[in-house]
């Protein structure tokens, strides 16, 4: 037996311990009784909780005391990992533009699990190795590159989503300007045209405008509801188009002329668009074609020829 293999061993055996050392502690009667303040609670309650929502079942549960304990410890986590690795202003906005619930904190604490995920399977993938004999020194790197690989595609995910959302209204953009425009030229108002809009419709921009239907209910002014709304969402036909929609709001301007012209600019801006990821996927074909196929075809000409050839035919 080894070095390398003998701390393997060494690493699981001591592993399965401490789990099933932490285990035994969860389960003894000093670690899993009720803390003070739920036990004193029932006797106070009218001064506490007069409902009694706070006793909702957690004095017989044995783990409470190490569960709030993990939890306090997870939360400092969390806050740590966000204030070491900075860019909370970059992280708020992709959350907002990929339409996620949560602050910068609890999306950090996500990037740190999936790093650990990614060491921890790095680190049993170096075990293994000991334990079959091919260990090799540069194999002690991988733990690092796994918690690597889990946090940096923790952030390229959410880059992704936040992307397709992004293309996702883009495409919507344009139908609903034309509804819009269609529900002004009908006589409603701007808010009213809005409210329809959102009940009947589906898709991510339908959603932001019910948003600000909603903040506009609470009392924010529908100019402030709508720049927020593009500055969350990002997309800059829907900026240009909040934009125009403000100032003639503003100025008294026919909103329906002004958001028939923008709906007929966003036509404009998704054929352009098609066009261009036409030429792109273009390109990419023919690189197939010229490094894949053609070779491959050359290959089944050439190949049966010389080898009669050789044979003597």
């Amino acid at each position: 037996m080894t070095a390398w293999t003998a701390i393997a061993l060494a690493v699981l055996l001591g592993g399965a311990f401490g789990a099933g050392l932490w285990t035994l502690l969860a389960v003894m009667p000093r670690w899993g009784a009720a803390p003070l303040d739920r036990r004193i609670a029932p006797y106070i309650r009218d001064v506490t909780d007069p409902a009694g929502t706070t006793l909702a079942g957690g004095a017989s549960d044995p783990g409470t005391a190490l569960a709030g304990v993990l939890h306090m410890l997870w939360q400092a986590a969390q806050t740590r990992a966000s204030a070491l690795w900075g860019g909370t202003d970059t992280i708020a906005r992709r959350l907002e533009r990929a339409g996620l619930a949560g602050d910068v904190a609890a999306f950090r604490g996500r990037q740190l699990a999936w790093g650990l995920v990614g060491g921890a399977v790095g680190g049993l993938i170096v075990v293994a190795l000991a334990v079959a004999g091919r260990f090799a020194p540069p194999s002690i790197l991988l733990p690092l590159l796994g918690a690597a690989t889990g946090a940096l595609g923790c952030d390229a995910l959410l880059t992704a989503r936040a992307r397709s959302r992004s293309a996702r209204i883009a495409e919507e953009l344009p139908t609903v300007l034309e509804f819009l425009a269609l529900c002004l030229a009908a006589g409603e108002g701007i808010l009213d045209s809005i409210r329809r809009v959102s009940d009947l419709g589906g898709g991510e921009l339908a959603a932001e405008l019910r948003r600000v239907v909603v903040e506009v209910g609470t009392g924010a002014p529908l100019a402030l509801a709508l720049t927020d709304l593009a500055r969350r969402t990002d997309v800059p036909a829907l900026g240009r188009t909040v934009d125009h929609l403000v100032a003639a709001i503003d100025r008294g301007a026919p909103l329906a002329q002004a958001l028939q012209a923008q709906a007929s600019d966003s036509r404009e801006e998704a054929k352009r668009s098609l066009i261009e990821q036409a030429g792109k996927r273009e390109i990419g074909m023919l690189v197939v074609l010229v490094f894949a196929i053609l070779p491959l075809s050359v290959v089944f000409a050439l190949v049966p020829g010389i080898t009669m050839l050789r044979v003597g035919f």
